[in-house]
């Protein structure tokens, strides 16, 4: 079978096409023929070497999130059967309850090789089943992107409901899933993006009011105007320093702000937070527990995850350079076969 690895981790041409033996599932695992792998901010920085404070190790098969069809199982198997179409989880040992140290590093293309491959195995709890509406290619934006859209959500001590105010920022894959959750349990939506085209895109997904950030520098503050100096109650921040202070001016008193990307880094005035009651939240993808749950909101709601564009397994180099541009509106896909 084909797959890519990481020799080294410098730049995005270290990806490296090459061959190995089909795995074969042991006890308790399951073998998996992927059909599509997508493509999050995690993967580019992992193969840059910009990710963690130590690279990854050589031969890694990196991404984390791709979907296929169950070739063959092991012993002890009945979760899933031959045939079943599943992803596999981000984290193969979290399968519920908090983010605690009581769950093993476990993490798909970091921790553990991926699933830029043509056969993976993986262990029988770490897969869910993927809903029947969804393409391979649809599917495998779920796992990171997906997942940690519903965990800011719908997994923290308040969960968005109808009728609350969702801030997103920028319009990567997260924060399109965000909308499209946010929109369908009836929440408002607020989106920054760089694009006016691309705000657009966001309202026909189900923004309220888009907000054009090289417009309007200040658009914490814009926020509060737009939402009559009440603010957000969840922002779903994926910037890092060069944003949160932004972001903590566009949260009412007492909101959260979603911390999930770390694009750049910076310093935050704890006296706004204590001042406002501000929480921020981590998040760091989610469970499997919520990777399910999140599965029946998209069957239920007929909710179809946005793909900006499908590359051939052959072209891996060129789907990693797409992402970095920036220029891409939801998820990039990889067609693995």
């Amino acid at each position: 079978m084909r797959l890519y690895r990481l020799p080294t981790a410098t730049k995005i041409d270290d990806l490296t096409f090459t061959d190995a033996p089909s795995p074969a599932p042991g006890h308790g695992q399951v073998a998996v023929r992927v059909r599509a792998v997508s493509l999050n901010y995690r993967d580019l920085m992992i193969a840059t070497g910009t990710y963690g404070a130590k690279p990854p190790r050589a031969g890694l098969v990196p991404c984390s999130d791709g979907a296929g069809e169950v070739i063959a199982v092991g012993d002890g198997v009945s979760r899933v059967k031959v045939g079943d179409r599943v992803a596999g989880i981000f984290h193969q040992k979290w399968l519920g309850g908090p983010f605690s140290e009581a769950v093993p590093a476990s993490a798909l293309g970091g921790d553990l090789d991926g699933v830029l491959a043509e056969e993976v195995v993986l262990d029988v709890d770490g897969v869910v089943k993927v809903p029947d509406g969804l393409s391979f290619e649809e599917a495998a934006t779920l796992p990171c992107a997906g997942v940690t859209a519903w965990s800011a959500l719908f997994e923290g001590p308040r969960p968005v409901k109808a009728g609350d105010t969702v801030l997103t920022l920028g319009t990567g894959g997260v924060s399109v899933f965000a909308i499209q959750f946010a929109k369908a349990v009836g929440a408002r939506v607020v989106s920054t993006s760089s694009s006016d085209e691309k705000l657009g895109r966001a309202k026909a997904l189900g923004t309220t009011d888009g907000i054009n950030y090289k417009d309007t520098p200040e658009w914490g503050k814009e926020v509060m105007r737009v939402t009559g100096g009440v603010g957000a109650d969840v922002v779903v921040e994926i910037g890092g320093g060069s944003t949160m202070g932004h972001s903590i001016t566009a949260v009412r008193k007492g909101g959260t702000v979603a911390v999930i990307g770390v694009l750049t880094g910076g310093e935050i005035d704890p006296r706004r937070l204590i001042s406002r009651a501000v929480t921020l939240r981590g998040v760091y993808v989610g469970s499997r527990d919520a990777f399910e749950a999140m599965n029946r909101a998209i069957a239920v709601n007929g909710i179809k995850p946005v793909i900006d564009r499908v590359f051939p397994f052959e072209q891996a180099r060129e789907a990693y350079r797409h992402l970095q541009s920036g220029s891409h509106f939801g998820k990039v896909v990889i067609r693995v076969g």
